[in-house]
């Protein structure tokens, strides 16, 4: 009896193991299934394009209508395509999402709304004439004279191509008129563009040499001393999503007054002459893969650029430069979130002999500045830059001012503010321009903390207050409406 109760004890545990296995290999399987299972997108509407062509939304998913897509993956391939179509900034607000799923056939309608930006400015010019707030604040006394102020007509969507015009007149410190047209997509597949430039400047007051790593400026007051024409073509291939790649050439025709040219800085354009043709040949190489551009926490950009200066009928100007950046972005955390930035970029002059003062410019100019040195600018023939932001998020909300806005698109404002930590590290290699400064030929660092302002997805703004390698201190401001 006992015998024939282990025997069947035995064989209820025989039958319990292998119903198990089973489950298990169902449930593999079921698993293996959902892995391997996909739906087709069978239609994609879209809603609130007033302006904006379908074909110029269509272009930025990564998948057309007839795509099939993994199930598994779907709910992050909309998210990523939402801030394609978020990054071209014609929206200030995008949505895409699912409206029909079709379980029996794995079938989705996928649709997009969109509310469209204002498109059309009449954009008043107030900027300062300096190369950064921190400069104009501190070493010019803040100085109402070094002001331009005008008017730029812009239209960021023209013919609903996401083609951009702009037509600019500029006084105050430096007289400029300029004609500009950008369109991004000239062919059906719209991986072609063209785009065209006119510019024009002139100015009384000049930047004529570096001192102490200092720019030094000389007014005339009566005549102008800096005339600069530039005149420019060229066309943009886009043969994937994330990959750009841009062709120019350029004719310049600077000019300077002979007090420049012979007395104080004989080398502005080498010889003493006052006078600088030359034509341009500038190709750039971009792959971007950022979440939000104008202020990223995720993905990353490479950019890869060469400048040749010098070709054809002058032989003014002759200079070859090669320069590659990337920047990755990294976010950790959902709620309260830390985000790093990690940026590096090399520049290099390939051609190793004496330039015009005009083409050596380098660290200290837009966001190739160690931070910490906003008030120096340091001139030469190589530099490194590694830049790193480590940044948490304390504020991500949006303000409604309703029906106390008369413009739609206005009425909802989002802000994002970030605390960062910064720490920067930079050098620069001088050949023929040590007696312009002794921040060249060593190594740069600076470091601090600050806030990052983020309005409307992309106007930022940076207060830090950064120490460099020097001791010195100081609260700097910076602001970026790429938008």
């Amino acid at each position: 009896m006992k015998d024939q109760n282990n025997n069947i004890r035995f064989l209820i545990l025989t039958l319990l193991k292998v119903w198990i296995g089973i489950c298990v290999l169902l449930s593999s399987n079921d698993i293996q299934a959902q892995e391997t299972a996909k739906v087709q997108v069978v239609a994609i509407e879209i809603e609130g394009n007033k302006k904006t062509k379908e074909p110029v939304i269509l272009r930025e998913l990564d998948f057309i209508k007839g795509d099939s897509i993994l199930i598994s993956e779907l709910s992050r391939r909309l998210e990523i395509n939402q801030q394609n179509v978020q990054n071209t900034g014609l929206f200030v607000t995008s949505e895409i999402k699912i409206i029909d799923w079709n379980t029996i056939q794995n079938r989705v309608v996928i649709q997009i709304i969109v509310r469209e930006t204002w498109y059309i400015y009449p954009y008043l010019i107030f900027e300062l004439a300096d190369r950064n707030f921190n400069v104009w604040w501190s070493e010019q006394n803040r100085s109402l004279k070094r002001v331009n102020y005008g008017v730029s007509l812009r239209h960021n969507n023209l013919t609903g191509r996401r083609d951009k015009f702009k037509l600019t007149y500029q006084g105050g410190y430096t007289q400029k008129y300029e004609l500009d047209y950008n369109l991004p997509g000239i062919n059906k597949r719209q991986t072609i563009g063209l785009f065209g430039n006119i510019y024009y400047i002139r100015q009384r007051e000049i930047s004529y040499i570096t001192d102490e790593n200092k720019l030094l400026f000389y007014d005339f007051e009566e005549n102008y001393q800096l005339k600069r024409l530039r005149l420019n073509i060229g066309a943009t291939l886009r043969p994937k999503l994330y990959e750009y790649h841009t062709f120019k050439i350029q004719w310049s025709d600077n000019e300077i007054g002979e007090t420049v040219s012979q007395d104080l800085n004989p080398r502005y354009f080498l010889n003493g002459t006052n006078r600088q043709q030359h034509f341009t040949f500038w190709y750039q190489f971009v792959m971007d893969k950022r979440d939000i551009r104008p202020f990223p926490l995720n993905g990353f950009i490479i950019d890869a650029r060469l400048q040749k200066d010098g070709f054809g009928v002058t032989d003014d100007v002759n200079s070859m430069w090669v320069s590659l950046k990337g920047v990755q972005y990294f976010t950790f955390g959902k709620k309260k979130k830390f985000s790093t930035e990690l940026f590096g970029k090399i520049k290099s002059q390939l051609l190793r002999k004496e330039l015009p003062f005009t083409h050596i410019t380098s660290l200290g100019y837009g966001n190739s500045t160690v931070r910490g040195y906003e008030l120096y600018v340091i001139d030469g023939m190589d530099y490194g830059l590694l830049k790193t932001s480590l940044r948490y998020e304390v504020l991500n909300k949006q303000f409604s001012f309703g029906k106390y806005m008369p413009m739609h698109a206005f009425r909802v404002v989002p802000i994002r503010v970030y605390f960062s930590i910064h720490n920067d590290l930079g050098y620069l290699n001088s050949v023929y321009y040590k007696d312009y400064g002794t921040l060249h030929n060593q190594w740069l660092w600076g470091t601090g903390v600050g806030l990052n302002i983020v309005v409307y997805h992309d106007k930022v703004f940076r207060i830090e207050y950064s120490r460099n390698h020097l001791g010195e201190k100081g609260l700097f401001l910076n602001f970026n409406f790429s938008g």
